[in-house]
């Protein structure tokens, strides 16, 4: 189960792969989503336009990527995800400190580094919660081509 409401957000370092600039604490920005995702996950390819969705609709987001950058840079021009995304490669040390299970994980990190909420898999009633506390519109409704619930 991955970090929960309350749970204190790690701090890391993680490089982005447009600027090349190093990461480590996101949040002290202000409130963002974090996403963790797989290109291979067809999940994660599924819910790449509803992420976006939260960047347009004002979130800042902030995309943890368990590939390499060529990979992440091909799924983003693939599937329109174009947000800061950051490259993590295997054993994934970010990705087990948050205790990811499965792809996509959401979280809503406050500005403080607290998990305000965490969704793994897709859920869009979770997610349009996440779009709720990050003070930007519903990512998804009913007949948007996306089903309920997909398990990551």
């Amino acid at each position: 189960m991955p970090l929960a409401e309350g749970d204190p957000a790690p701090a890391f370092n993680l490089i982005d792969i447009d600027t090349g600039q190093a990461v480590s604490r996101p949040w002290e920005d202000g409130p963002l989503a974090l996403v963790f995702f797989k290109v291979t996950c067809p999940v994660c390819q599924l819910v790449a336009p509803k992420v976006q969705a939260l960047a347009e609709g004002g979130a800042r987001v902030v995309a943890v990527g368990q590939d390499p950058p060529e990979k992440l840079a091909a799924y983003r021009d693939r599937f329109g995800q174009r947000v800061p995304t950051l490259s993590e490669s295997p054993p994934y040390p970010v990705s087990n400190a948050y205790r990811i299970t499965s792809v996509p994980t959401v979280f809503h990190i406050g500005p403080e580094g607290v998990v305000e909420q965490a969704v793994a898999a897709w859920d869009r009633t979770a997610w349009n919660a996440v779009a709720d506390g990050l003070g930007v519109p519903a990512i998804s409704a009913d007949g948007d081509g996306l089903p309920p619930y997909r398990p990551g």
